[in-house]
């Protein structure tokens, strides 16, 4: 009995959710016929009230853009220390680097990091320099060749075409980073002490060179 009561409660939700869609729809309708007929009548002011209209939405889209971006800038700032980014868990480090990314300069950046990811964390576009898939090992230990030689085989295989980006807290043991540094398309790596002048924004990973890739022993931009 119960369950036919809830059954019978949730038939009337998803009925009153639809008679509101409808009365949206009809009100929607209403509102258009009304400025239709107030712009045929009124052809002056329709054009000032949309003038106007554009002017408020343009403003509040760069305002938005700009508190986001204010917000963004707060949040790094009080992340930067690795102190802090010792306690971080894997996800709030992801999220770090990505918010570091965009402020970097880089657009559509994803955070992918979840199982079944295909090793790659974030995944982002450079304006001029293609496409980037970005690691991020949040790691007190060593990031060892194993974990360099997977990320290389996602690299040549789901992410062909991405430039590849190692970014840890950690640092590298020699052969995993010799195997970085030697492959065909030589990884960007971020260790520990790279870590933190990137985070404070006074470097950045888009390379020096417009054809060229930021390797180990490169000149980072400042």
């Amino acid at each position: 009995m119960a369950r036919g009561s809830r059954r019978g409660r949730g038939k009337g939700r998803r009925r009153g959710i639809g008679d509101l869609w409808i009365l949206g729809l009809i009100a929607a309708v209403v509102v258009v016929a009304l400025v239709v007929q107030f712009a045929r009548a009124h052809p002056g002011w329709a054009v000032a009230l949309a003038g106007l209209l554009s002017v408020l939405f343009g403003g509040g889209l760069v305002l938005r853009y700009r508190i986001i971006q204010a917000a963004r800038v707060r949040f790094l700032a009080a992340n930067a220390e690795l102190e802090k980014v010792d306690r971080m868990t894997g996800t709030q480090f992801e999220h770090l680097v990505a918010e570091r990314m965009i402020i970097d300069g880089f657009r559509q950046v994803r955070e992918r990091g979840r199982s079944g990811d295909g090793g790659v964390d974030i995944t982002a576009v450079a304006l001029g320099h293609g496409r980037y898939a970005v690691q991020c090992k949040r790691y007190s230990k060593t990031v060892g060749a194993p974990e360099v030689r997977n990320f290389l085989g996602a690299l040549a295989n789901t992410f062909a075409g991405h430039t590849g980006v190692l970014i840890t807290s950690g640092r590298l043991t020699r052969q995993a980073r010799q195997e970085a540094l030697a492959a065909r398309q030589p990884l960007i790596l971020v260790e520990r002490d790279r870590l933190a002048d990137w985070l404070l924004g006074t470097i950045s990973l888009l390379p020096v060179r417009p054809t060229g890739r930021l390797v180990e022993g490169d000149e980072l931009v400042g």
